[in-house]
């Protein structure tokens, strides 16, 4: 994703977040905070952007979101379940409408057999009006360098937030 593409996508989540008026949460392992420093580049994203957790390491998904330490130990930091938890504990400690988690390996170390590098798994929450969470996971695989792995991560991750929103009412 060029940064001008980026912009432009972040502009157009922008505009529909604040005819919504709904808040924006992202919880971030292997984007390392990419999304949110995306989003807070665009001038008054204080109107719609809630928060960002980087939480890198595993205590700090445990810390931080309230993942279960059971639920790393057996599914690993790069899954559903664990992308799933991310999400919904973002949404939880905060006013957010919309989420997003990501947690991947981006290499160029890290990757096995199972989960190679370029492996991403991504959380995505919307809070409807009644106060429930509809929860949705995805993972993709992306070619390329650890820039890469993580651009293309963002950029996914920012498209499945306006896409979220546009289907929005």
């Amino acid at each position: 994703m060029s940064a001008r593409a980026g912009s432009a996508l972040v502009a157009q989540l922008a505009d529909r977040l604040r005819t919504l008026g709904w808040r924006l949460a992202c919880a971030e392992s292997c984007t390392g905070g990419l999304i949110a420093a995306a989003c807070t580049d665009l001038a008054g994203s204080s109107d719609w952007f809630e928060r960002g957790v980087v939480s890198y390491s595993n205590r700090a998904k445990v810390a931080l979101l309230g993942v279960s330490e059971r639920l790393i130990e057996a599914h690993g930091a790069v899954s559903e379940p664990v992308a799933r938890a991310m999400v919904e504990g973002i949404v939880r400690s905060s006013d957010a409408d919309i989420a997003v988690a990501v947690t991947g390996v981006a290499g160029p170390t890290g990757g096995t057999p199972a989960k190679p590098v370029g492996t991403v798994w991504f959380g995505f929450a919307v809070r409807h009006r009644d106060g429930t969470l509809e929860v949705g996971t995805e993972q993709r695989r992306f070619d390329g360098d650890r820039a890469e792995v993580r651009a293309a991560s963002v950029d996914h991750a920012l498209q499945g937030l306006l896409q979220r929103a546009q289907s929005a009412p």
